[in-house]
Formats: structure tokens, C-alpha cells, sequence
């Protein structure tokens, strides 16, 4: 198949589509466009993972579970282990983690995946990267291992760039109508990236570049970091200067140019804000030899937020006459986010663990974790009933799961620490916020 066959293809939802890595990006992707019409073939190393999706259960947290459903019954999503599948085919997305390693990306996952994809890529086929990382990648790693068999990217396959921007737990933006930005190597690449996304999502923008596109995924998740550091310092001012930081954004926020609310917290978790704009800072130093300043000043702040948070939580059970050694707290949240069973990088977990290396007896209860097993925790979930709520010192509510009954927590807890506005204006004597 040579690419106009490839053009013709795609356009026909005819061309079988490889998605390499079923995280929440890849399962995501595969499964719309399994939905769309295409066959998929989705790849993962991952054997436990494989054989749960392949039986039909949504084995990934954060991915749309009536979208998985759906694209289960068309018959269309196929799911394995064996990387020869890829061979059969002619798009091929790669979707794989980038974390961050002491502070420096770390690409091994991209290097695997594209030996992976080199092994199996035919001729008139597109590739396209979709994980995070910093510019020049596509081009300068992924390509040379693209073509590592004797292929060349431009003339015997295409190649480019289109980050994902899901955003889990997110009801009113989802892969259909958020934005696409495609950047190929040359302008073929970019045409045939930008035709496959177009039967996928409502609107395609087409860059000039995979380095253009690659930056421009890093200024979404870095302006989003910029500005929660912003808040979060402000919040700190405003809590010594006794000012209602809430009513402040609220403030700000009725007018109707020149202003986005932003909100403070713990902390920032998931896998996109605490690491994203690391590759920018690591990046900057190692090409211009200067530092990021305004990423890293903010980096900082972020960092900071869950030993703020533990502190405040000290002074409110202090100003009550409790000592934070054996106090009982009960947390109400953990992940990361709202409505979303993701933990990765949660600043709730670091606060909890900061509470309990004071001496604070922790429970938790959300309802999307069971346990948690990390920063030096090993705890299970409780039952979150009005008994709990009563027996405990403090209540810190950590993240505002829209299950929460809110009101039952105000008229149970004796003292609620609310670290997420979850009880907007409904201030009492047992309440303190951020």
C-alpha cells in the first residue's frame, strides 16, 4: 500500500490502525476509532492489562467507560501482546508514558516502542507520536529507530507528531470535540496525520512542524502550571492576611476579559502538570544553558503546597487545643482529580504522609481507591458514614469527588478542613479553607 492507496484507505475507514500502549491516551484513541469505523489492533506489553480489556472490562483508570463499552461491541477492537499484529497496520500511533527521572525525561518508553513499531512497519504507512515530550523528539529519536530497517520517513513511510489532550473525568470536552494540532515532517506527513485525526475529532489545526506541535503541548500543561503556582501563592498571603482567597478568584473572575480562574490546592497531581513542563526547563538548560526561570520558580511552589496544606492542618487542630500527634484525621479524597481513579503524582497522598510522620492516625475513604500503598503509607479505604465523620479530630477533605454529600459531612464533622472550596460560601466555626 503506498500512500495515496493510504489516503484512500483512511478516508474509507479501511486502513487497520496500531495503537501502541493502552494507558488511558491509547485506550482512549483506540477505542474511538474503533468506534469510527477502523479496525484496531492495541498493543501493550502489559499481560494482565491485556487480558482484562480483551474479556471487556475497562481496565484503565480515567478512560471513558460507555466509550470503551461501545467500542467492544462494534467487534472492531482487538487487543494483544504480539507485536507481529502491527505488520497488518498502515496507522500507527504510538502512545506510551514519558515520565520525568530525577528531573530529566526519561524516553526509554519511546525508544521500546519505536524498535517495536521498526520491526513490524511496512512501506505507505504513517506513524504518528503522541506521548508528551520535548521538541526535536519525534525527529531526532524516533525517527533515526523508525528507520533503522531501511525505511525512509518521507519517502517510505510518513511521520508526525499530535499530542493527545484528553483531560479525564472531563464531561463536556472529550476526544471528539477537543481540537487536534498535527505536525508532520514534511507536508505530506502532515495531510495524511491530519485526515486519520479529522475521522476521529470535529476540528484538525495543522502546524508547520513535530517540533512546533511538540512545544505547543508543553505551553498548554506550563501555562496550566504557572497559574495554579499563582494561585497557590496567593493563597498562602491571603491566609495571612485573613482574606477569603475563594471570594477573591470569584472576584477576579466576573470580569469578562483578561482573566481565566485558576484555583489553589495541595498541590498538582496527574501525569501531565507536575511533569509536562520539565521537559521545557530541562530542556532550556541543556540548549541554551539558561533556566527556565518562571517554570522552575513555579515547579517550586507546587512542590510546597502539600507541606503547606499539613501545616495548616496542624494550626487548625492547635488552635482547638489537639496536638497533631494521635490525632485522628479522616481524609475524604486521594486521587489526583475529581471523579477520577488516578493517583499518579497526587499531592493528597504526600499531604496524608506528612500528617502521619507527625503522628496523626490516618484513614481515608474515596470512592475510586481501595488502598493506598505509597510515601510510606499502607492504609484501606473506611466506610464514610456519620460515626466516622464524628469520631474523627479533623476531616480534610483533599479532593471534591462529586459523590460527596457535603452537606452530611458539615452537620457530622466537628472539624472540617476543606482544602478545595468544596463547601463554597456555607462558612461555619467548624470550617477552615485553604
Amino acid at each position: 500500500m503506498r500512500i495515496r492507496e493510504l489516503h484512500r484507505a483512511i478516508g474509507r475507514r479501511a486502513a487497520v490502525v496500531g495503537v501502541v500502549g493502552q494507558g488511558y491516551v491509547g485506550l482512549s484513541l483506540a477505542a474511538a476509532a474503533a468506534t469510527e469505523g477502523f479496525h484496531v489492533q492495541a498493543y501493550d506489553l502489559d499481560e494482565d492489562r491485556i487480558g482484562g480489556l480483551a474479556a471487556g472490562r475497562n481496565m484503565v483508570p480515567g478512560v471513558d467507560s460507555g466509550l470503551f463499552a461501545a467500542a467492544a461491541d462494534t467487534g472492531r477492537l482487538h487487543f494483544g501482546t504480539d507485536p507481529s499484529a502491527l505488520a497488518a497496520c498502515r496507522v500507527v500511533v504510538i502512545c506510551v508514558p514519558t515520565p520525568v527521572v530525577e528531573h530529566r525525561p526519561d524516553l526509554r518508553f519511546i525508544e521500546s516502542a519505536g524498535r517495536t513499531v521498526a520491526a513490524q512497519l511496512q512501506r505507505g504507512s504513517l506513524v504518528v507520536l503522541e506521548s508528551t515530550t520535548f521538541p526535536g523528539t519525534t525527529e531526532q529519536l524516533l525517527r533515526p529507530l523508525l528507520e533503522a530497517n531501511g525505511l525512509r520517513a518521507g519517502r517510505d513511510f510518513l511521520l508526525a507528531y499530535s499530542p493527545e489532550r484528553i483531560d479525564p473525568g472531563n464531561v463536556k470536552y472529550g476526544l471528539r470535540n477537543t481540537p487536534r494540532v498535527v505536525g508532520g515532517i514534511d507536508a505530506a506527513s502532515s495531510e495524511l496525520a491530519a485526515l486519520f485525526y479529522s475521522q476521529l475529532v470535529d476540528d484538525v489545526e495543522v502546524l508547520s512542524s513535530c517540533r512546533t506541535a511538540e512545544m505547543a503541548k508543553l505551553l498548554e500543561n506550563t501555562f496550566r502550571m504557572v497559574n495554579i503556582a499563582l494561585v497557590n501563592e496567593l493563597a498562602t498571603l491571603c491566609a495571612e492576611q485573613d482574606i477569603d482567597v475563594w471570594e477573591v478568584i470569584r472576584a477576579a473572575a466576573t470580569k469578562p476579559f483578561g482573566f481565566m480562574p485558576f484555583y489553589p490546592g495541595p498541590g498538582v497531581g496527574g501525569h501531565c502538570i507536575p511533569l509536562d513542563p520539565t521537559y521545557l526547563a530541562w530542556q532550556s538548560r541543556r540548549d541554551t544553558g539558561r533556566p527556565f526561570r518562571l517554570v522552575e520558580m513555579a515547579q517550586d511552589i507546587n512542590a510546597q503546597m502539600p507541606t503547606y496544606v499539613a501545616s495548616r492542618v496542624v494550626e487548625a487542630l492547635g488552635e482547638r487545643g489537639r496536638a497533631i500527634k494521635g490525632a485522628t484525621v479522616f481524609a475524604l479524597g486521594v486521587t489526583y482529580k475529581p471523579d477520577v481513579g488516578d493517583l499518579r503524582e497526587s499531592a493528597a497522598v504526600e499531604v496524608l504522609a506528612r500528617l502521619a510522620r507527625k503522628g496523626a492516625r490516618i484513614s481515608f475513604h474515596d470512592p475510586f481507591v481501595s488502598e493506598i500503598g505509597d510515601h510510606g503509607l499502607s492504609l484501606r479505604r473506611s466506610a464514610l458514614t456519620r460515626s466516622a465523620l464524628q469520631a474523627a479530630d479533623v476531616v480534610l477533605l483533599l479532593t471534591a469527588h462529586s459523590a460527596y454529600d457535603i452537606e452530611m459531612v458539615l452537620s457530622h464533622a466537628r472539624l472540617l478542613f476543606d482544602a478545595r472550596n468544596a463547601t463554597d460560601c456555607r462558612r461555619r466555626e467548624t470550617v477552615v479553607t485553604l
